[in-house]
């Protein structure tokens, strides 16, 4: 299971002023590429899941994922995740040919779960979007700031992984006040977002 919290910055001046704020406490930037598979008939997102292949700064390395039974309620998100690495060179090769991932069976759990548990036996492309993430250690946190880029617009937000989610909230919102940058509790994922092909709307 999955905890994090998740707060939606309204704008790019929001987005900057956090990532200006948090300089000092910045360990990494990463540039990611999400790209998401389903059946012709949707058979994952009409269960409320999602198979993801996550490409790293330029195929540096690559990750395939597989998430389901969401809940996001008061900024905070739980959510079952199962994560393998892959090889980005194969992994990219699934974009042209998305049922080569189900050939991938014999050696990978997560494929092995949706084609005995979902009963998937094909697979097409959705497209997904872009987001560059910064990363900061802050009071024992790992914050990651987003800046998240789809065809229809561009959404911020801050996440943050916990096993205390309620305190940590506590905690980020206390930072966010204190220096006047406004937020709301994110009520939708970005899987969801770019589902629905426009940006929430608060």
């Amino acid at each position: 299971m999955e905890v994090e919290v998740k707060l939606r910055l309204p704008n790019s001046q929001s987005h900057q002023k956090l990532s200006n704020l948090l300089s000092p406490f910045h360990t990494t930037t990463l540039i990611q590429e999400n790209i998401f598979f389903d059946t012709p008939t949707t058979t994952l997102a009409v269960s409320n899941a999602a198979l993801r292949l996550r490409f790293y700064n330029l195929d540096s390395y690559a990750v395939l994922s597989f998430k389901s039974k969401p809940e996001l309620t008061q900024g905070i998100s739980r959510v079952e995740e199962h994560e393998e690495p892959i090889d980005p060179s194969l992994a990219r090769s699934f974009l042209t040919d998305p049922n080569g991932l189900l050939g991938l069976s014999n050696k990978s759990q997560i494929m092995e779960k949706l084609k005995g548990e979902f009963g998937v036996d094909e697979l097409i492309c959705l497209g997904g979007f872009k987001n560059v993430r910064g990363v900061y250690d802050w009071k024992g946190l790992k914050l990651e700031v987003d800046e998240t880029v789809y065809d229809f617009g561009v959404c911020y937000e801050i996440e943050c992984e916990s096993k205390e989610p309620e305190r940590d909230k506590e905690l980020i919102e206390g930072l966010l006040m204190e220096n006047g940058i406004d937020f709301v509790y994110s009520d939708i994922n970005k899987f969801g977002v770019f589902m629905s092909g426009k940006l929430p709307s608060k």
